[in-house]
């Protein structure tokens, strides 16, 4: 997982970053319900803990990479009242997050740009905290999209990613089922987009997570990192500080 994965959407002969962003376009309109839908909208709860974490932080001015619909941007303003600007590469997703957020009054609060993680358009030490909800799995490439998390957040402040990891012990083959045969196809049925939600748990069966992350962390120059499992292990917070 140090250099580019493998793992892709459509698996053809455009690159991840390619894929992914097409995926994103395609299942846009209906990603926010089968979000909800397919996690018991624990993902709410998932996004509510990583911004009580932040909160502690005293941020004035945050970065949320991979934005998609701005749930984990929403969350960010609501809970700390900072400035908040998202980034994503689907433009579509984007589209959806401006309706969400100006309904809520919040399009002064919150920006969405379009862009690349890889490549982010900003200056080193720039953001008080950096996040990132399920999309590190995404990067193509995932030293560079860290190492980039990294150089724009300031010095002695944290960059929170919450991921999808593996659930262990009793539980974790009625999960794996859920996750490798129910939630595919209840993703095909409503976003009419066949791989789409077949990526999702092979990308997450091929992620690390744990202490395999926390090494990963650690070796792109973060110099402390914690994290928490959360529903089971369904999920992972971590916190990497500069």
């Amino acid at each position: 997982m140090s250099n580019t994965d493998p793992v892709k959407p459509y698996n053809s002969e455009a690159s991840k970053k390619s894929e992914v962003e097409d995926m994103f376009d395609n299942i846009a309109p209906k990603y926010d319900l089968l979000n909800h839908v397919l996690s018991l909208k624990i993902d709410v709860i998932w996004r509510n803990t990583l911004t009580k974490w932040m909160k502690k932080d005293d941020v004035k001015e945050v970065l949320d990479v991979a934005t998609g619909t701005g749930d984990l941007a929403i969350a960010i303003q609501k809970g700390t009242g900072a400035k908040v600007v998202g980034l994503d590469l689907s433009q579509q997703m984007l589209n959806v997050g401006a309706v969400k957020i100006k309904k809520l009054n919040l399009d002064g609060r919150i920006l969405l740009q379009k862009g690349d993680a890889e490549q982010l358009p900003f200056e080193d030490d720039r953001f008080d905290a950096v996040s990132v909800a399920f999309g590190v799995r995404n990067f193509e490439n995932l030293n560079k999209g860290l190492a980039e998390l990294r150089r724009v957040v300031k010095k002695e402040k944290s960059v929170y990613i919450l991921e999808f990891s593996k659930v262990e012990g009793l539980l974790a083959p009625l999960y794996m089922f859920y996750f490798k045969n129910i939630l595919p196809m209840i993703g095909r049925l409503v976003s009419k987009d066949n791989r789409a939600y077949t990526y999702l748990p092979d990308s997450v069966n091929a992620f690390p997570f744990g202490e395999k992350m926390k090494q990963i962390l650690l070796e792109t120059g973060f110099k402390k990192v914690e994290y928490k499992k959360l529903s089971l292990g369904i999920a992972t917070i971590y916190k990497a500080t500069k």
